[in-house]
């Protein structure tokens, strides 16, 4: 994976590529009838709404039919990998023995795929250069193990690959946030919180429940976001440039507008409003920042709306 290209080129392969896919993520994992699913679906049962070339049916208007978790899921390319790479092209249709092995992989390949994707983004911030030779071996280490057969795949532990990798992570973050000397806040319950216009510059939120928070016009500049929880958080006008480990899926299962600003690496979500309604009695510009391209639509899984690193030991 570090093979000479920028960062910015190298994440660009982390991204979910659904025509590449043999619609793993509908198949592979379960979901719930919920607010996020309008029925019960088994892990390596196909989703109803699956046709016969692995596209949505119904991939237009998701959220109308009661499936918004589908659209705030991204596999950091982990669906393409497994389906060209892992196993050359065979799609489990066609191959239905080979399923059962191609479903418990996929999972294992998305969380070595977002380990992949953080440490990318070490190697692009020049405030961890001290630790990229040590991240440009891990990203070596991580995307080697994404290699291996499908058997070594499904037994791998890849929960030990993520403790290994950890302190590294952690090291990185402290050197992108050491100006601002800011609080922690790791792991903390933060669920409905009030922070609206809050300075969060450099803040350590490493697994924080933000569930339904009001971010609204928040700093959030060079904060440390892995893990954090932002489901039905309040992002608009909210400035998150500079976050560290921010993902798509996290900003996915948020909300924000126009005016929120996001890293160069993530993409402003098809279901945002282009500018957020002014509260009564407020006084609004109505200028909106510039609009990023819409997020394609993504397949969101149980429990795959917030970020799914875990700080270990939290």
């Amino acid at each position: 994976m570090s093979d000479g290209r920028p960062a910015a080129e190298q994440r660009h392969d982390l991204r979910g590529d659904c025509a590449s896919c043999f619609g793993l993520c509908c198949v592979a994992l379960p979901f719930s009838a919920s607010a996020d699913f309008a029925v019960d679906k088994a892990a390596g049962s196909p989703c109803h709404n699956l046709r016969a070339d692995f596209r949505c049916g119904i991939h237009d208007r998701l959220r109308q039919e009661g499936f918004p978790g589908c659209t705030v899921y991204d596999c950091f390319g982990a669906g393409q990998k497994v389906s060209q790479v892992t196993f050359g092209g065979r799609d489990w249709r066609q191959d239905r023995e080979t399923a059962s092995v191609m479903f418990a992989v996929f999972p294992v390949m998305r969380q070595l795929h977002e380990l992949l994707f953080y440490l990318t983004e070490i190697l692009a911030r020049t405030e961890a250069r001290p630790v990229h030779d040590e991240a440009r071996r891990a990203l070596d280490e991580t995307e080697a193990l994404t290699r291996r057969d499908p058997a070594a795949l499904a037994e791998l532990d890849v929960a030990a690959r993520r403790q290994a990798v950890n302190p590294l992570l952690l090291r990185a973050s402290e050197l992108v946030r050491a100006p601002h000397r800011a609080r922690s806040r790791r792991g903390a319950d933060l669920i409905g919180a009030r922070l609206r216009k809050a300075d969060l510059r450099g803040a350590d939120l490493r697994g924080a429940y933000l569930i339904g928070a009001d971010l609204a016009g928040a700093d959030l500049r060079d904060a440390d976001l892995i893990g954090a929880d932002l489901r039905g958080a309040d992002l608009a006008g909210a400035d998150l440039t500079g976050s560290v480990f921010l993902t798509q899926p996290q900003v996915d299962s948020a909300k924000g507008d126009g005016a929120t600003r996001l890293p160069p690496s993530l993409t402003r979500p098809g279901h945002w409003p282009a500018a957020r309604a002014a509260a009564p009695g407020e006084r609004t510009s109505g200028k909106a920042g510039p609009r990023k391209p819409a997020a394609k639509g993504g397949r969101q899984k149980k429990g795959a709306s917030k970020g799914t690193w875990r700080t270990p030991g939290r």
